[in-house]
Parts: structure tokens; C-alpha cells; sequence
């Protein structure tokens, strides 16, 4: 008998590319969402138009046709958490949740790369409510309370959850297209403005590795009750993955370093340099490959074959390139003010 699959979200990012694949494949899948983001999905798949935040909207929705599979990549709190482990507990086979190596960055004291073992101790302080630092830390903490949920569950009750923790997830798809502004501002020859500090060495994930890695548990229910790092081998600094990217495109790396706080008072951070966020986490994947298999693209080779795609389909200008030409007189500015 084929399994039921249900993926929560399914339109956008990762889980698109997991539908397209699962449907190619034949499998009976379903998704879950509020219908809003237009798709060009096949019509094999089925849909439930659902608020996951009304309860009785999901009531409805899971217990009208039980599925073995779900794998949930919009599971943001513990309330979200404890609605599925209520609705599911008796039914589902196996449940994969896609969470943050934020649970990592909330934490006090650890150092980089975080390994699984890392999860567990103090939690930092609030930041203020008004600071930037508070939105991440509440996504972290948050993210926290959904993965105390579902694996305190399996403990209790044996709910089969498996936790993928990921870092930053480089696609063609992302909302957000980060490695795009990279792209777009190497291309544009007026340089990249990039902090002084934090130095952090940056670690990626590929969402094409994401969806092998859960296609293989959808085929092997491995995983059950634990919580594993997806990520690249590779932990770079920033101007390395900088210099790295330019030498793909065959484009010279013009890199100016400006003290983060005058990049933050004229409000270009993160846009202008992304990747270079204290909110950006580097993870230990050596427990995914042990236990799961896992295995993942080199970065030079996940860039070429992003740059490929963005050539082969041109995305749209993000909104964070919208302020470029005042970056660019920014630029101009500080590096005249170094030559005096």
C-alpha cells in the first residue's frame, strides 16, 4: 500500500521542490496551507486549505483522512507543535519537522559549530522588544518550545518525530534570495560593503541535499525521536565564500570593510551582506551522516549550479537591492575619506 503523505507548506521554498519530486515519484500526496502563494504544482496533488493557527480547521482537516507521512516546514511554536502530536498521535507512522540551528544561537556559551549534543542549557535573556536581535531571538526560542514538544512526546508516548535543524538554505527558491543580492552586487561592479564584526565562518545547506535527506526517511522511518544537523561540510569565512562566488562568475571580488555600527545606522544591514549576521548559524552535520547516510553537495558546486539557474531563470530584483545606489555613494564616501 502506497503511503499517504501529507506536507505542511509545500509552495514555496524546499517543500516545492519535495512536492514536485513526490509527485513525479506517484505517491499519494496532500498538502497543507492556506492556499495564498499561486503554485504551478501538478493536479495529482491534493489540497487542504487550512489555517494551521485554528484548531478546529485542523481538526477537520486531520482526522477527516489520517496520513503515514507528514513532514511539517512551517512548524514555528510549541502551540503548532502540541496541535499535531493532539491530532496525529494515533495515526501517523512517521513526522518530520523542519527547525532552525537558531535553537543553537539562543544559547548561552556555546561555541561554533554547534553539535546536537550543544541543545540543552541556559537560554540567553530577552533582548529588548524594539531591538533586531529580539524578532531572532523569539524564532530561536520559539522553535525551541515546538522541538521540547515533539520529542518530549516521543519520550511520553512514543510520537515518531524526527527534528532536521538547518542552517542557512541556499536555493533557487528562497523568498528571501540572499545569494541572489551576492550576485546581483558582484555583477553591478560597485563593490560589496561588508562589516567588520562579527567574523563568523559561515556554514550553508543546499535545499536539493534537504530534500534527499527527507526522502530518505520517508523511505526508511530512520530518525525516529531524535533531532539532527543538515548543513555542508564546509565552514568558510565570509570573504572566502565571497572570493569563492566571484571566481565563479569570473568576476573580481571588491569587498570594502565598514565598522558594523555605521552600517547599521545608515540601515544597510543585513541587505548589503546577508550572510554576515551573528544570526547566522554553522552546525556539526557528523551525526546526519553517521546515522541517516547523509550526504552533501560541495559548495562550489551548489553556486555553480544556483548560478546556472539563476541565468537559465532570471529572479526578480529583491527588495534589498532597492537602496543600492546609496550604498554605492556610501562606498564612494568611505573609500574617499580612506585615501585622504
Amino acid at each position: 500500500m502506497d503511503k499517504r503523505i501529507l506536507i505542511i507548506g509545500g509552495t514555496r521554498n524546499m517543500g516545492y521542490m519535495l512536492s514536485q519530486q513526490l509527485a513525479q515519484a506517484g505517491s499519494d500526496l496532500t498538502l497543507l496551507n492556506r492556499g495564498l502563494s499561486p503554485d504551478d504544482l501538478p493536479r495529482s496533488i491534493h489540497r487542504l486549505h487550512v489555517d494551521r493557527r485554528d484548531t478546529r480547521q485542523m481538526r477537520r482537516a486531520l482526522l477527516a483522512r489520517p496520513f503515514d507521512i507528514i513532514i511539517d516546514f512551517v512548524l514555528y511554536d510549541g502551540d503548532a507543535a502540541h496541535t499535531i502530536v493532539d491530532l496525529t498521535q494515533s495515526t501517523v507512522r512517521h513526522y518530520i519537522a523542519i527547525s532552525s540551528g537558531q535553537v543553537y544561537l539562543v544559547r548561552e556559551g556555546l561555541a561554533r559549530p554547534f553539535t546536537e549534543s550543544d541543545y540543552d542549557g541556559p537560554v540567553m535573556p530577552v533582548p529588548p522588544e524594539t531591538s533586531y536581535d529580539f524578532e531572532e531571538w523569539r524564532y530561536g526560542t520559539q522553535k525551541r518550545d515546538a522541538e521540547d514538544l515533539l520529542l518530549g512526546a516521543w519520550e511520553r508516548s512514543g510520537f515518531p518525530a524526527t527534528v532536521l535543524r538547518l542552517p542557512m538554505v541556499n536555493s533557487a527558491r528562497d523568498p528571501y534570495q540572499r545569494l541572489y543580492n551576492y550576485v546581483l552586487r558582484l555583477r553591478d561592479g560597485g563593490g560589496l560593503l561588508v562589516p567588520d564584526l562579527p567574523d563568523y565562518t559561515l556554514n550553508q545547506v543546499y535545499a536539493l541535499d534537504v530534500v534527499r535527506i527527507i526522502r530518505g526517511l520517508i523511505d526508511s522511518g530512520d530518525g525516529k525521536g531524535k533531532a539532527y544537523n543538515i548543513s555542508q561540510d564546509e565552514h568558510i569565512s565570509h570573504a572566502d565564500f565571497v572570493n569563492m562566488l566571484a571566481a565563479i562568475m569570473g568576476l573580481p571580488a571588491r569587498v570594502q570593510v565598514v565598522p558594523r555600527q555605521r552600517l547599521v545606522e545608515h540601515g544597510f544591514l543585513p541587505d548589503c551582506a546577508p550572510f554576515a549576521e551573528k544570526w547566522m548559524s554553522a552546525l556539526d552535520n557528523s551525526l546526519s551522516k553517521r546515522e541517516l547516510g547523509a550526504a552533501y553537495t560541495p559548495l562550489d558546486e551548489c553556486l555553480t549550479q544556483l548560478l546556472r539557474n539563476f541565468g537559465e531563470h532570471t529572479p526578480p530584483l529583491p527588495r534589498s537591492y532597492s537602496r543600492r545606489h546609496a550604498e554605492q555613494r556610501f562606498a564612494a564616501t568611505v573609500a574617499s575619506a580612506n585615501d585622504k
